[in-house]
């Protein structure tokens, strides 16, 4: 990395940190996050490529370091440079969903989305609901499906917690949730 992309990659790993704590773990988006912080078991990595093979390399580099360390829970590959618009964004959710499908990775990773602009099917644009995947960046968080099974089986009610984020984002406000969102920023 050049110096001013290292600067930009540090930057969207600060804010993309900021925003697990001020918003999914803050807003308890997932109960499952705030264990993983502390532990500092989640890896966060940076992709400023605009190009999809970049960041499918990068994903399955992130697939074989995940294999290799078990210690590591789970890891977010922020991309800084391509993939603004959402519908680009779920392009490379695709292509990286095959690559775990054609690889036999299927239900040992799966891929949770994340993105600025991010907009659930059926949701209007200005939803709050939305706020519950939006993020700073265009995010693929690569989570280890046994434990994300574990701790779904801890939970007492798992079934609820998808119910419950939009009843608090509605409750919140969308200009709430979209100041929140850009506090996160360094600017």
């Amino acid at each position: 990395m050049t110096n001013e992309s290292e600067q930009l990659g540090n930057q969207a790993v600060e804010e993309t940190k900021a925003w697990l704590n001020q918003v999914v773990i803050e807003l308890n988006f997932c109960p499952f996050a705030k264990r993983e912080m502390q532990r500092n078991s989640i890896r966060y990595r940076v992709c400023n490529s605009k190009k999809a093979k970049d960041v499918l390399n990068l994903f399955a580099q992130e697939v074989l370091f995940l294999d290799q360390h078990p210690e590591i829970e789970t890891s977010l590959l922020i991309l800084t440079e391509g993939f603004k618009h959402f519908f680009s964004y779920l392009d490379i959710v695709d292509i990286t969903q095959n690559w775990l499908d054609e690889n036999d990775y299927s239900g040992v990773y799966q891929i949770a989305s994340f993105h600025p602009e991010y907009v659930f099917d059926g949701e209007p644009g200005d939803s709050a609901a939305n706020y519950t995947n939006r993020s700073p960046y265009p995010t693929l968080h690569l989570l280890r499906e046994e434990s994300l099974d574990r701790a779904i089986r801890s939970y007492k009610h798992p079934e609820q917690i998808p119910e419950d984020n939009i009843n608090k984002a509605h409750s919140m406000g969308e200009a709430a949730l979209k100041a929140l969102l850009l506090s996160c920023m360094i600017n």
